[in-house]
């Protein structure tokens, strides 16, 4: 009669459990391309339609492509100094870890996707899209995967002892940055700033209403995913728990959107509630796992509130385009998100006792990666503005992309 190893049996289990898991999560992760999808397409005008879905396309397929083939290496190689991984084309040294290599793959690579697509929003309707697939590229390739490699792959801000568990300034915050200075280098859009700043409605707030919800629903995959195993009791309680944080966060932050514009403006608007959403959901995504449900509360309410001062204060200040509001949601809720890890953590934050030393460290973690996407997308954005062209010429831009630069309308 043979004889089962049972330890080795229960290790095969758990290894097969924790792989179902991280794909599932992807695959939300991946859908959440279609909430980025409608939500950009929904607060943009009807005349650029194509162009908006094109670039949500685009972002997944060459960012597929290009992490495979040069990016996770960059972004999980052997340390080289801190700073960046050991190239590896092709994926062909693998990776080894408590799930199969190529399911850790595939569920990286939905992240990196999900930091280009950032960008679309903050430059839309205006951008050439030959020009656009090149930085799309170049985000994927090169600066999404050398500052994740700081964090997550082994650099010198995770021997530091930084805190990003799901992205807030990893993923969300990287994209957020590049945004806002490539919108501030295309400049605004025709009739956005006529002496006063007028706002450009967008075509159907019915598809960016679709669009958040399946991005609430995303990140269900997006933050429990990223504890990358659900076997044993305790995954089950730490996935349980980041649940419970995400949703509280995303729901507290719909809340202090809404009451901050109506207090602000005197109507609760849907447009500011629907980005208040994604403000909550960003700002919890660095400490979901280490803040109690009522941090994660806390940090969801005060993400809302800013917000509705971040994307007043870009617009109406600094007198940068935004559209959608990518900057402002991304960029400095992810930032302040970050920060926040420092003073609500359980484990090691100010307010219980631990004094301010992980503040400081997510502090510089911020002003690093903050510093490291501003610079490499006015690198990248300078070049393209001197070579192919950035911006589209003004008679495409009056009459839309869709038809110049794709040959084709969304609504025949």
């Amino acid at each position: 009669m043979e004889t089962i190893d049972i330890t080795k049996a229960l290790a095969e289990n758990a290894f097969s459990i924790d792989t179902l898991w991280i794909l599932i999560a992807a695959i939300l992760v991946f859908f959440m391309q279609a909430g980025f999808a409608l939500v950009e397409a929904g607060f943009t005008r009807s005349k650029n339609t194509v162009n908006i879905l094109m670039k949500n396309f685009v972002d997944f397929a060459f960012g597929s492509l290009i992490f495979f083939i040069i990016g996770f290496g960059f972004m999980f190689g052997d340390d080289i100094a801190g700073f960046i991984g050991t190239p590896d084309l092709f994926f062909s040294n693998g990776w080894e870890g408590g799930v199969t290599g190529l399911g850790f793959l595939f569920f990286q690579t939905v992240f990196a996707a999900t930091a280009a697509t950032i960008v679309s929003g903050a430059m839309a309707e205006r951008t050439h899209f030959s020009s656009y697939m090149v930085f799309s590229i170049v985000i994927t390739m090169f600066i999404y995967p050398i500052s994740g490699h700081w964090v997550w792959g082994g650099g010198w801000l995770s021997e530091l002892g930084f805190h990003d568990f799901a992205g807030s300034t990893v993923v969300h915050s990287v994209g957020g940055w590049v945004g806002l200075v490539g919108a501030a280098m295309l400049g605004p859009r025709i009739g956005k700033f006529n002496g006063k700043t007028n706002a450009i409605p967008g075509q159907n707030l019915t598809l960016a209403g679709l669009g958040v919800f399946i991005l609430w629903m995303g990140w269900f995959g997006f933050n429990p995913g990223s504890q990358l195993a659900a076997s044993g009791t305790d995954n089950a309680s730490a996935i349980s728990l980041i649940f419970v944080t995400t949703n509280l966060a995303a729901a507290a932050g719909t809340v202090g959107t809404l009451i901050t514009a109506w207090i602000r403006y005197g109507k609760p608007s849907l447009s500011l509630t629907l980005n208040g959403t994604l403000a909550g959901l960003v700002a919890i995504t660095a400490g979901c796992d280490t803040v109690s449900p009522v941090g994660a509360m806390v940090i969801g309410l005060l993400a809302g509130v800013l917000l509705v001062f971040s994307v007043s204060f870009i617009e109406s200040v600094l007198k940068i385009d935004d559209p959608v509001g990518a900057s402002s949601v991304h960029g400095v809720v992810g930032a302040f998100g970050t920060l926040m890890v420092g003073l609500f953590s359980t484990s090691d934050g100010l307010l219980y006792g631990f004094g301010g030393k992980l503040l400081l460290t997510q502090f510089i973690g911020v002003v690093s990666i903050g510093a490291w996407a501003m610079g490499c997308g006015f690198v990248l954005f300078f070049i393209l503005k001197k070579t192919v062209g950035l911006r589209v010429d003004k008679r495409v831009e009056i009459e839309g992309l869709d038809i110049y630069e794709h040959g084709e309308n969304a609504y025949s």
